[in-house]
């Protein structure tokens, strides 16, 4: 595979308005050919979207999905430029599936790696630095390791980087790519809520035990 350079991916960027990962990974798959992985790029239908992510997406739908048997529920807001679209079959189903996609997963609490609070970060940075399988290690092969680790959980986390249910060899932002360069507007998904039936109990449960034992100095 070709050694990709930032001048590389910079090239492609400029000629695409692609993303940056986006230009990386075409390069990757086309052992940096500049016209074949422009070529990759509009196939996957990203090239035109990284050129619309800019502008106001402010209409768009609300919509719910319930699972079968009633016991998981999720509401998912998902945005574009124009009630015209709005309304366009294509959208609604992708709306849709975005929230089939949120109901297929469990792990998952953000849009994006950029949505995820700094504590929570630094949190899951202490745990990976904290491991047994690092002692001894160097400082920098070991801030090395941890930053690989870190990136792929907040991945996990995110609901954009994961592997789309109805086909694996795409992400859910590549679906949503796909359908920013068939409808030309600007498209994001804004928010999520994922209920599961009697998960709010436990974790009121879970709160109430955590009072008591503070209140009366328990551990």
């Amino acid at each position: 595979m070709a050694d990709i350079s930032a001048k590389m991916v910079g090239e492609l960027r400029q000629k695409t308005g692609a993303g940056m990962m986006d230009c990386k990974k075409a390069l990757q798959e086309n052992n940096g050919d500049l016209e074949k992985a422009s070529e990759w790029l509009r196939q996957k239908g990203i090239t035109s979207a990284g050129k619309k992510e800019g502008r106001v997406a402010a209409e768009g739908l609300v919509d719910s999905y319930i699972h079968t048997g009633g016991r998981i529920g999720v509401l998912v807001e998902v945005n574009c430029q124009t009630d015209f679209v709005a309304r366009n079959e294509a959208f609604q189903q992708l709306v849709r599936n975005v929230a089939m996609q949120v109901a297929a997963c469990p792990n998952v609490e953000y849009v994006k790696v950029s949505d995820i609070p700094e504590e929570i970060v630094n949190k899951e940075k202490a745990i990976e630095m904290g491991k047994d399988d690092l002692s001894g290690k160097k400082e920098e092969l070991k801030e090395k390791i941890v930053q690989g680790r870190i990136d792929k959980r907040l991945k996990e986390m995110c609901l954009l980087d994961q592997p789309y249910i109805r086909d694996q060899n795409i992400t859910v932002d590549e679906l949503v790519k796909r359908n920013v360069a068939q409808l030309g507007e600007n498209i994001q998904v804004r928010r999520f809520v994922r209920f599961v039936l009697g998960e709010g109990i436990q974790k009121e449960e879970t709160d109430f035990a955590a009072e008591v034992a503070a209140q009366t100095g328990q551990k």
